[in-house]
């Protein structure tokens, strides 16, 4: 009588897989996920022109990744927990007032101090209306909630505890930038997009990331972990691009500015209280599971 090690053999690949995945889950979020979002923006744009399809598709695939790798490394717990920042919207109002009113207001007086600010076709209470809609539903609750899921509750936390906030943010930026490249050749395609262009795309893709990643690594320390926040915040950023009021590059500078009061309001935070500030004070500092300070 002969027995058919082929299960035992499966059950042994899926262990030894598993106990891989466990031990590096950051480097394992970023094999399974960036292959695949650059295959599914590039066949968007070569087969429909439009990269809006290949952006929903690696939305997907990075819920699936951050759920894969929690589970192998933390298991079903870990997972809890990794949802548990999507609801933990108990944090200080100023947050709130923060991710959703600072970066459009620094956008407007960018425009202001460079003489580019135009009056909305619509009307500003239209306009407001809009962003709201663009920042609050279709960005955060339908997308950068869920983004944010997964490059700061999977691969930034993790990256922020080893290193510390500002090297575990600029960390985290490059391969937050990688996973965007394709979009360079969104507007024009592979063939008629000049190599000019895409050199000067990437490069401000990738400083912006930086910046941007650093922000949001301090904010997610700052506001007990709350990937709500993150969510409002990145959803935030695109809105304010996307305003009819101002050119499209005036909410970088925002963002820049945003995140030096982010940064000194943590390091005043961390003088009078103790609760921690940015860079090298908050090198150890984990993010804490269920609190956060007002600011």
């Amino acid at each position: 009588m002969s027995v058919d090690p082929t299960p035992n053999t499966a059950g042994r690949i899926r262990s030894r897989i598993k106990d891989r995945i466990a031990a590096h889950p950051v480097a394992a979020f970023l094999l399974l996920a960036i292959p695949l979002a650059w295959l599914a923006q590039v066949l968007a744009i070569v087969l429909l022109q439009d990269v809006t399809p290949g952006l929903l598709v690696e939305l997907l695939v990075l819920l699936g990744a951050a759920v894969l790798v929690t589970a192998a490394a933390d298991g079903r717990a870990g997972v809890r927990r990794l949802f548990s920042g999507v609801v933990r919207w108990r944090v200080g109002a100023g947050w709130y007032a923060m991710a959703l009113l600072a970066l459009p207001l620094l956008t407007l007086l960018t425009a202001v101090v460079t003489g580019t600010l135009r009056e909305p076709g619509s009307g500003w209470a239209a306009t407001a209306g809009l962003y709201l809609l663009k920042a609050v539903v279709i960005g955060a609750l339908l997308g950068n909630v869920w983004e944010e899921l997964a490059w700061a509750g999977v691969v930034q936390r993790r990256l922020m505890d080893r290193k510390g906030v500002l090297a575990g943010s600029l960390l985290t930026a490059i391969p937050f930038a990688l996973i965007h490249l394709p979009q360079a050749f969104a507007a024009r395609g592979f063939a008629d997009t000049p190599w000019a262009d895409v050199a000067l795309s990437w490069g401000v893709l990738f400083g912006f990331a930086a910046v941007a990643r650093y922000l949001l690594g301090m904010v997610f320390a700052g506001a007990g972990g709350s990937i709500l926040i993150l969510g409002l915040l990145h959803g935030s950023m695109n809105a304010s691009q996307g305003m009819d009021t101002v050119d499209w590059w005036q909410f970088i500078p925002a963002v820049a500015v945003l995140t030096a009061a982010v940064a000194a309001y943590l390091a005043a935070r961390s003088r009078t209280t103790g609760q921690g500030s940015s860079g090298h004070a908050l090198r150890r500092r984990r993010i804490p599971p269920h609190r956060a300070a007002n600011p």
